[in-house]
């Protein structure tokens, strides 16, 4: 269902328009308020910093030389075709340098025409995510310039080897990641409260990227202190590493639903195959749920498809969260959703479909002044008991689900003994 709208101070005409023109201010007034705060402050300090610096060629010919190399591996990029949710790259290669290297104001600075360029060049988005991005890469690196400039020994110490440096540079990449991702992961919770940290912050896979960009950026630095020209001899290797990177994650991309994050249907059927072998080879049972969102058609109808898709992935990341590691959670098709629960008899299954439901019906997607809250309704299948293979538990959960429906929906329901699907194809909303 969906929940009533509050009474609105001003028409909603007049706030859709202004989202429209705006998308900042159709997002929730926390989020508004932080992105504000954020871009702020870096503009205050970016103008401080830069009129405390004094101009001077070499650090000029500096930053020109770090900028090229971001454009180059941006180009290199835009020229693979990068589709959205593909996001992570490895231009902190050059963001570290110019903390380590240059004055604050330098590193601060940099992360404007490298993110200006990825808008123009790679994917054009909303445009106060780039300027968000820029802020946030901007404060870190920043800080991390600070830190390095204030504590690192006189001379050149990267050039000469200095013992206290390098792991000076190193402490001072670590400062600049977390603060980075802690300015992102801090911006990505307020706009979904639901989403848990341990999501927003590092898994396994971030984390080593982000040690390889750190890495990277640690390396690139001292070649670059020992001689300018060994710019050119870290490039290549860094854009190749690049061209990796993102081969694997359009490959991920591939599997995975763009809206909410879950396999899609064809990645979701080969996992799911490959757990029923599993179950048949060790004697084990699982069981199929599949999820139904209850008259998703006038969410959709009444607040637009954009908020329907914050729905749904509302509703992923819940299910995604309600479930153990190795379960296999996918996107159906429409508002549709399956969760494959291996080694699960019949009694857990329902109960796993019950917490589902019922984690769902608390879940509230804040829409401008408004909260929108469904339901699903869930149908139960078990290996064994009513299906031998995939086809089988998927027709009979179907069932289980129609059945679901016609009881008057936000349920669960196993497939009724002798109970026959209708002719007709049951109802989507």
């Amino acid at each position: 269902m969906v929940a009533a709208d509050p009474v609105s101070a001003k028409p909603r005409g007049v706030i859709a328009a202004r989202a429209a023109r705006w998308p900042l201010l159709g997002e929730r007034r926390a989020l508004v308020g932080y992105v504000c705060c954020i871009v702020a402050l870096y503009l205050v300090t970016l103008s401080g910093a830069l009129l405390a610096t004094r101009l001077e060629g070499r650090d000029l010919a500096t930053f020109a030389a770090l900028l090229a190399c971001g454009a180059v591996c941006i180009e290199a990029r835009r020229r693979l075709g990068v589709p959205a949710g593909v996001s992570r790259d490895l231009l902190s290669a050059w963001w570290l340098p110019a903390a380590l290297l240059l004055p604050p104001a330098y590193a601060l600075l940099l992360p404007l025409p490298l993110q200006f360029l990825l808008h123009l060049r790679v994917r054009e988005t909303v445009v106060y995510r780039r300027v968000f991005s820029a802020a946030a890469i901007g404060l870190a690196a920043g800080a991390a310039s600070m830190a390095f400039h204030w504590l690192a020994p006189a001379g050149d110490g990267l050039a000469l080897g200095v013992n206290a440096t390098v792991p000076l540079a190193i402490g001072c990449g670590v400062v600049f990641t977390v603060l980075n991702t802690a300015l992102i992961a801090i911006a990505a919770h307020t706009a979904e409260p639901r989403t848990p940290w341990r999501q927003l912050l590092w898994d396994r896979e971030s984390a080593t990227l982000d040690l390889v960009e750190l890495c990277l950026g640690v390396l690139v630095t001292i070649a670059f202190a020992l001689s300018p020209w060994l710019l050119l001899v870290t490039l290549p290797p860094i854009v190749l590493l690049q061209r990796s990177l993102l081969h694997a994650q359009l490959q991920a991309a591939a599997r995975t639903d763009g809206k909410t994050g879950l396999l899609n249907a064809a990645a979701w059927q080969r996992e799911a195959e490959t757990e029923i072998v599993r179950a048949r080879r060790t004697g084990q049972t699982l069981a199929l749920i599949i999820l139904d969102i209850d008259h998703f058609k006038q969410v959709n109808d009444k607040h637009g498809h954009l908020v329907g898709d914050r729905v749904l992935a509302g509703v992923a990341a819940t299910l995604r969260s309600q479930v153990r590691e190795y379960d296999v959670v996918g996107r159906f098709g429409g508002e549709e959703f399956v969760v494959l629960l291996p080694n699960t008899e019949v009694v857990e299954a329902r109960n796993v479909a019950e917490r589902l439901r019922m984690h769902v019906a608390h879940m509230a997607v804040p829409v401008n002044d408004a909260a929108i809250t469904v339901t699903v309704s869930a149908g139960v299948a078990v290996m064994n008991l009513h299906g031998e293979d995939l086809l089988d538990l998927l027709a009979a959960a179907d069932l289980a689900l129609y059945r679901a429906k016609e009881l008057g929906r936000d349920r669960v329901c196993l497939p009724a003994p002798g109970h026959t699907p209708p002719e007709h194809r049951r109802p989507r909303s």
